[in-house]
């Protein structure tokens, strides 16, 4: 099968297509052949050396896939051969075929194509589980999304919507801004142009966000310390801006705010039921209607480092796919 490797840490034109071996399922997997292979921000990173887990070189990039199962290993119960499945192996997703455990899995729904699912899981789960468990937002409270065009921010709007929120949608050009504007945000902020800070006040009268969602880092985070609400809590989603900052402590003192930290997968280990029931929720959404996974860039597969580059450009808005297998 073809697969893409990296061989050595570096930019993605350093990638390589090549024959592997076939893998084989073992107990409690599945062989799913893909159709369609998800990009996300941590897998760039990941090819750089600067993620926070490096697999050994050398290693296939791509964490989540959708597809068909091909076959399974002994003692995987509820899935059968030919089942169509979006699935999360964590790693070697951007391949012809790539083994996924058991916990992985999800059956799509009818309605769903292989494009659309191949971007669903992480980024609704990690939105979702930002919002509902971390920052309890609640009806009325005014939500703050930092990076609003992209996969993870897309999905905060979407949700912070459904959830009852006002929803301010932040992001750094006017061309993303018109974008996210389907979804129906309350207030656009393109930090380019304005202050953060300051254009928050003024649409929150001076108190703040209640809840900011920052998938961002940077000077960005340091602006929104100081545009946070009473009790306000500040999501840490992630560092796109390439600066982990510092959060001060007088800060929080004297807000009475929070800094809540987000890791969707030390969640999954830790609550893997209220893991589960959060993504069987999100599925109920995507089938009442109520949520539309966005696709708005998919190359075949040999245009790996174009994808790649979508995020190194930083012109993501929703999701990016690669096209294995045509449907």
């Amino acid at each position: 099968m073809k697969a893409v490797l990296c061989k050595t840490l570096g930019p993605p034109e350093d990638l390589v297509l090549e024959e592997v071996a076939d893998p084989i399922a073992g107990d409690n997997e599945a062989l799913v052949e893909v159709f369609a292979a998800s990009l996300n921000f941590p897998d760039g990173l990941q090819i750089q050396g600067k993620y926070q887990f490096q697999p050994p070189l050398p290693f296939t990039p791509g964490s989540e896939v959708s597809g068909v199962i091909k076959a399974i290993g002994s003692g995987l119960e509820g899935f059968k051969v030919g089942d169509r499945v979006m699935a999360t192996p964590g790693l070697g997703g951007l391949a012809e075929q790539v083994i996924v455990k058991a916990e992985g899995l999800r059956k799509i729904p009818d309605s769903m194509d292989f494009k659309a699912a191949a971007g669903f899981a992480m980024v609704y789960t990690t939105s979702y589980y930002a919002l509902k468990q971390r920052a309890q937002l609640q009806p009325g409270e005014t939500l703050l999304v930092l990076g609003a065009s992209g996969g993870v921010g897309l999905a905060a709007v979407e949700l912070g919507k459904l959830m009852g929120a006002r929803v301010i949608a932040a992001a750094s050009s006017d061309e993303k801004l018109d974008f996210v504007k389907h979804l129906n945000p309350d207030e656009v902020i393109n930090y380019s142009v304005d202050e953060l800070k300051e254009k928050v006040k003024m649409l929150t009268a001076g108190r703040g966000a209640d809840v900011i969602y920052d998938p961002v880092g940077g000077d960005l985070f340091d602006q929104c310390c100081r545009c946070i609400n009473w009790n306000g809590r500040l999501l840490v989603i992630g560092f796109t801006s390439g600066r982990i900052p510092e959060y001060k402590a007088n800060l929080a003192l004297l807000k009475g705010s929070s800094m809540v930290g987000v890791f969707l997968g030390r969640f999954r280990k830790e609550e893997p039921l209220e893991y589960e029931n959060n993504f069987q929720q999100l599925l109920n959404m995507y089938d009442e209607g109520k949520l539309n996974p966005i696709v708005t860039k998919s190359f075949p597969m040999e245009d790996f480092v174009a994808a790649f580059n979508v995020f190194t450009e930083r012109k993501v808005m929703g999701k990016v796919t690669l096209e294995i297998k045509a449907e």
